[in-house]
């Protein structure tokens, strides 16, 4: 049951991904350009995203349990460091060079998209990278 419902959860926010433009790194890239000819289309998305999910993520958090069954993570301390201050750095800055970003990319790699497999390519040298800076960083 679980394997097939998170098939069809990932199976929906891709089809979500393509319908609503988050695929096509021009479109991304038009709605991060507010200097420019700024695409607002994106912003309707993300609107309508928080509209739908409010509720249901409130629900969920009162519950502590998902309605299949699994125990629902506490929400994360929302401590604020340098390490997530750079890390939102270099992903915003990434994904405005790109127009892609994690889901995106894994959607258009799975539409065999060349620009999808080169960007998920350093996506994957990125996070091993994280990984020897952590383990480095921990002393280990």
């Amino acid at each position: 049951m679980g394997l097939l419902t998170a098939f069809l959860t990932a199976l929906v926010f891709g089809v979500g991904l393509i319908v609503s433009g988050m695929t096509d790194p021009s479109k991304v890239i038009g709605f991060l350009d507010l200097t420019g000819r700024w695409d607002p289309s994106l912003a309707f998305v993300m609107g309508g995203a928080i509209f739908v999910a409010f509720l249901p993520f409130r629900l969920a958090r009162r519950r502590g349990v998902s309605l299949i069954g699994v125990k629902t993570p506490p929400a994360p301390a929302g401590k604020i460091d340098w390490r997530l201050i750079l890390g939102n750095l270099v992903f915003g800055v990434g994904w405005g060079l790109a127009g892609l970003c994690p889901g995106p990319a894994l959607v258009s790699l799975g539409r065999l998209q060349g620009q999808a497999l080169i960007f998920v390519m350093a996506m994957l040298a990125g996070m091993s990278l994280h990984e020897l800076l952590n383990a480095r960083l921990a002393g280990r």
